[in-house]
């Protein structure tokens, strides 16, 4: 009887998570199957025919200047995660505490992230403003004579393009880290405090010891969101100017729809799915050390 009554409860399991299966199988799994075939052709959006070409798209991919570009630009553009994870860290631990205006002030923070990119892109276009931009206003008014030219100069527009990715993570980053902190013992806090701890010696040595789980979350998730993202940037510089915010999403979406090069295209989608992996599993191996469950 147990043993019946065991099989219809993994049936009625199957059947609950069978149409996301599905789902998973038909939009992310076939297409990848397909991309990785697709990587030995030389098919091309526009053209019926299919010839394969084995390895002619991996020697052409490692002979591509702007792929390397692409690879160092998505690399610094990375640099942004472990920003935004530490300063939205610093305004939870500020936003969880008796706050004139807390509430509003967590929904002030987060709303960027659920603001469409294309008005992100819009607005910080105007913010960064070589002659206009307020930005530089501020700069010049504070004496700099030759402020920053951002989005229009290549040597400042990978920058920018920072400064706005930490900008549009920081909310995201920071409710997830209230929600975590919601979970610290008030117990542990009292006592640091009967024991003469200063604020920073509690944020040190118990808060942020205390909440690793939720910053290796935070930095796994925001590394692959990081590294997939390319709305923000097409709107903003479209991987300009010249190729100096090209990265390597971008790459891959300038020669599959731009240049329909689908197998040229699907060989870079494969390489940007090992460096993927690579950091992944880097986190994984390193994060025996600094997180504690």
């Amino acid at each position: 009887m147990r043993t019946s009554w065991m099989k219809r409860q993994q049936y009625l399991g199957y059947l609950f998570i069978g149409p996301n299966m599905i789902g998973v199988m038909l939009f992310f799994i076939v297409p990848a199957l397909y991309s990785f075939y697709l990587m030995f052709t030389d098919y091309k959006f526009m053209s019926s025919e299919t010839k394969f070409v084995g390895l002619a798209n991996i020697q052409k991919m490692l002979g591509d200047e702007v792929f390397y570009i692409s690879i160092k630009n998505t690399l610094f553009f990375l640099l942004s995660v472990p920003i935004s994870i530490g300063l939205a860290f610093i305004v939870a631990v500020a936003l969880n505490r008796s706050v004139y205006l807390k509430k509003l002030l967590r929904a002030l923070y987060f709303m960027p992230y659920i603001t469409s990119g294309v008005a992100v892109a819009f607005v910080w276009m105007l913010l960064f403003h070589p002659n206009n931009g307020p930005i530089n206003g501020i700069l010049k008014s504070f004496g700099m004579t030759n402020p920053p030219g951002w989005l229009s100069t290549m040597d400042s527009s990978m920058y920018a393009v920072d400064i706005i990715w930490i900008w549009f993570m920081l909310g995201y980053n920071m409710i997830i880290y209230l929600a975590a902190l919601q979970e610290v013992s008030t117990e542990l806090l009292e006592a640091a405090k009967i024991d003469g701890a200063r604020p920073w010696q509690t944020v040190r040595t118990i808060l942020w010891p205390l909440v690793s789980p939720t910053t290796f979350l935070l930095l796994i998730t925001g590394l692959i969101m990081t590294i997939k993202q390319f709305g923000i940037i097409q709107a903003i510089t479209q991987g300009g100017p010249g190729n100096s915010t090209t990265v390597l999403s971008l790459f891959i979406y300038q020669n599959a729809f731009r240049y329909y090069e689908m197998g040229y295209a699907s060989a870079i989608s494969w390489a940007l799915f090992l460096i993927i992996m690579i950091f992944t599993v880097i986190q994984w191996i390193g994060q025996k050390r600094w997180v504690h469950y």
